[in-house]
């Protein structure tokens, strides 16, 4: 009987081990099956905390209720009665010191229709009719390998990109556009391009799958998302879980693996390594690789809950939150309403309010050396010029993600292929998973766990 083993508990690790016991059942094939995680508990990027009444959630925060296999998994696991949606409302960019709405018709702060263009109260006029010429020019070089901010600036100018889309993409893939391909982050932009002549036309074109997903966008579950990954384990009862035990190195021992632990080495066939890229590095120790590996980048961040005891009707009507753009005096680089946004993330209906800074800001060196308490009045002081609150907090929490966000840049695909092939090559049977490598947010790490326990099943039989 062989032995797999999944090094990571995080949802990547989870679904591959989900997929791959569904697997495993329909074709009636036996295999141990082991999933290693260094922490106390699963759900790596998945974390939620309760505290004070409030749900926080100190990864992810929600899930893309559109991709195609989150839903399904829900199904699957019979966890339906617990979703929830995010409540509705309007997303705003914080410039000149005061909240610009994002327009209506927009997607990632990109204009779908003329109208949606022309409502935008971040743009000049000489920028919407920079935006309009959209049309009149041909694509004769970009493809989907290209830069994301290149390519926008080309077609739309310089001006909504940097005053309206820039803020919400970087805000969603944490990087410079210029330095981010179309390939991993909106690919279909080329096509609608292509096909269609205009950016905007495309998206007026396929204007009825995009309002579809305008409503009920994300999804969440009463407990907070940290319940997925409970009932996860919960379906799990063939899986070996081994927690609190960092994996200190593979080494290829003939056509095996030894899987080394602090206090046990496990011989493994297939081992998948569904961890962030620098570990990989870490447990691999191969210099061969390492010049490959040491191609995918990341981001930072730090993230800040503060809640309070006043009611949640403090906000503005209707407003979810904002990014920040330039000309502002706030330090964040942007502010989810949470209590509004999900009102099952407080009890009693107070505010919530959750802050990202991230490395492209920039004090983030300075933010990075502060003290719990330094970066609390920080907060503050964002909150009190943002929303005019002066309140004590009731609850604060802070994360702090080092280095711990994949960042696709223009090198991503290429290294890739690369470190896919020399695996295969030297290191047969032993896999690549998660948001290193495969594509970030929870959907794509559910897609890339199935796919993953389907490679597993044709090296096992």
């Amino acid at each position: 009987m062989k032995t797999v083993v999944v090094v990571g508990g995080g949802i990547t690790g989870l679904c591959t081990m989900h997929y791959l016991k569904n697997q495993m059942h329909e074709k009636n094939i036996e295999a141990r099956l082991v999933l290693i995680e260094k922490n106390p508990y699963l759900g790596g990027k998945i974390h939620s905390v309760h505290e004070g009444g409030f749900i926080m959630e100190t990864g992810a925060d929600s899930i893309v209720a559109r991709h195609p296999n989150v839903l399904e998994l829900v199904k699957e696991l019979n966890f339906d009665s617990e979703l929830v949606y995010n409540e509705t409302g309007i997303s705003y960019i914080h410039t000149n010191n005061e909240l610009h709405a994002i327009p209506a018709g927009s997607t990632f702060g990109i204009p779908m229709s003329v109208e949606s263009l022309m409502s935008s109260t971040l743009i000049s006029e000489e920028g919407k009719k920079r935006a309009l010429k959209d049309i009149d020019i041909p694509n004769t070089k970009f493809t989907k390998e290209s830069s994301i901010g290149a390519f926008l600036e080309y077609f739309l100018g310089e001006e909504i990109v940097r005053k309206q889309i820039a803020p919400v993409l970087a805000g969603v893939y944490s990087g410079d556009l210029y330095q981010l391909s179309l390939a991993s982050t909106l690919p279909y932009l080329v096509d609608y391009k292509n096909n269609y002549g205009s950016i905007m036309k495309g998206f007026e074109a396929n204007r009825e799958q995009f309002e579809k997903a305008a409503d009920k966008k994300f999804i969440s579950f009463e407990k907070g998302l940290s319940s997925l990954i409970d009932r996860l384990e919960e379906q799990l009862p063939e899986v070996e879980f081994i927690k609190k035990a960092a994996t200190e190195q593979i080494q290829k021992v003939g056509e095996q693996y030894k899987v080394v632990l602090e206090d046990e080495t496990i011989i493994a066939d297939i081992v998948v390594l569904a961890v962030p890229n620098n570990t990989v590095r870490t447990v691999l120790q191969d210099e061969k690789l390492d010049g490959q590996l040491e191609k995918f980048t990341t981001a930072s961040a730090l993230t800040m809950y503060v809640g309070f005891d006043v009611p949640d009707s403090v906000l503005p009507a209707d407003g979810t939150g904002f990014i920040v753009s330039h000309n502002s005096d706030l330090v964040c680089n942007a502010s989810t309403w949470t209590s509004r946004k999900w009102k099952h993330t407080s009890a009693e209906g107070n505010l919530l309010v959750r802050l990202f800074y991230k490395n492209i800001n920039p004090r983030y060196e300075e933010l990075a050396a502060m003290t719990d308490e330094e970066l609390e009045k920080v907060a503050m002081e964002d909150i009190r010029l943002s929303l005019g609150i002066e309140a004590k907090p009731t609850v604060v929490n802070i994360t702090k993600w080092i280095n711990q966000m994949p960042r696709y840049d223009l090198a991503h695909n290429e290294a890739l292929s690369e470190v896919v092939d020399d695996l295969e090559v030297h290191y047969p049977n032993l896999l690549l998973a998660g948001c290193s490598y495969f594509g970030v947010g929870i959907g794509a790490c559910i897609q890339n766990g199935k796919k993953t326990a389907e490679q597993i099943i044709a090296r096992i039989m």
